[in-house]
């Protein structure tokens, strides 16, 4: 069974941590709840760090002459100095973070798709943009696993922010150790996975570890993370995860049945056709690599990237290729 390093993520203290929503509510979450015996999780609430009490009137962002307000419509206070003091400093004081996992529909921690008014009083929105603590999160974190509670829902979403947050904190445990090895084991095992992600990067990590430039080690992992995070910048696409498959399967094509060989690759055509989830592929080769004793394969973090634990959290309740965006951020106070 592999050893993963755990995730630093930073989260919005109302989901599963703190009733401390603006009418004193916690949202819940089995996403989250399934995540904490496997991560570090750091929760905060930003409009509760700038004083508004629980419960609290609700907040709106605003337009005045064409600069953004955060304020209170009941009150018609306006946190909006606050709101960036605040975020400021605590985004500074950060370091060693894989990932975000924030409220959705907030006008303080939403990272997009947050409604602005032209007033205080009841009106259409004017616009969309994103949240006062969301916003400069994305800006400062964006290589990061990123994502809200409400995009979450989304099986396939989960599993790429999984998949993404692993990686990123097992680099960062090579970062941490500073040795070239351990850059060159990490990517070892990580070689299937990048190529699923995305071929370029893959290409691209290959090369700095192979460090014809002569870098030293920080310049070299500095330009390794840079990459890396572009790989998984987006989720698999099922096309680049079926030629990974067929590439496993070449490990095995002289150990194998005729009607085995016949099997596995009517399964990846169905696959291609969308008609068996990969699932299915993957505990095929799994089984051969036990059968055989494929020690390379055994390794890829591609067929394990995340705790198995966590597995149930990412079947396929829906279609493997449903589109990622399924949620749009309405305004809410966090």
């Amino acid at each position: 069974m592999r050893r993963f390093s755990r995730p630093r993520i930073v989260i919005s203290k109302c989901i599963e941590f703190d009733h401390c929503r603006y009418d004193g509510s916690m949202i819940g979450s089995e996403f989250v709840r399934a995540l904490k015996p496997h991560v570090d999780f750091i929760p905060v609430c930003a409009e509760v760090e700038i004083g508004l009490g629980i419960p609290r009137d609700s907040i709106r962002i605003v337009s005045r002459d064409g600069d953004l307000r955060l304020v209170q419509p009941a009150t018609g206070l306006d946190v909006t100095a606050e709101m960036r003091s605040f975020t400021g400093r605590f985004l500074d004081s950060l370091s060693g973070i894989d990932g975000f996992i924030l409220k959705y529909r907030s006008p303080s921690c939403g990272l997009k798709g947050i409604r602005v008014y032209q007033g205080l009083s009841k009106s259409a929105a004017v616009s969309k943009t994103a949240g006062f603590f969301g916003g400069p999160v994305s800006r400062a974190f964006s290589g990061l696993a990123l994502e809200d509670e409400g995009r979450l829902r989304n099986f396939n979403i989960r599993e790429h922010y999984l998949t993404k947050v692993y990686a990123l904190a097992g680099f960062r445990a090579v970062e941490e150790e500073a040795s070239i090895s351990a850059l060159i084991e990490f990517h070892t095992l990580n070689k299937l996975l990048l190529a699923a992600q995305s071929q370029k990067e893959a290409r691209v990590l290959g090369n700095i570890v192979a460090n014809r430039e002569r870098l030293n080690f920080a310049g070299q992992s500095r330009l390794y993370r840079e990459h890396l995070r572009m790989a998984f910048s987006r989720p698999m696409r099922p096309s680049a995860k079926a030629n990974v498959l067929m590439h496993a399967f070449g490990y095995f094509s002289n150990e194998l049945s005729a009607q085995e060989k016949a099997y596995f690759l009517q399964s990846l055509e169905r696959y291609r056709k969308r008609k068996v989830p990969s699932t299915a592929l993957v505990a095929v080769i799994q089984s051969w690599i036990a059968r055989f004793g494929q020690d390379y394969l055994r390794c890829q973090t591609f067929f394990e990237p995340f705790p198995e634990d966590l597995r149930e959290l990412c079947l396929d309740r829906q279609c493997e290729w449903a589109a990622d965006d399924l949620f749009e951020p309405e305004e809410r106070s966090g």
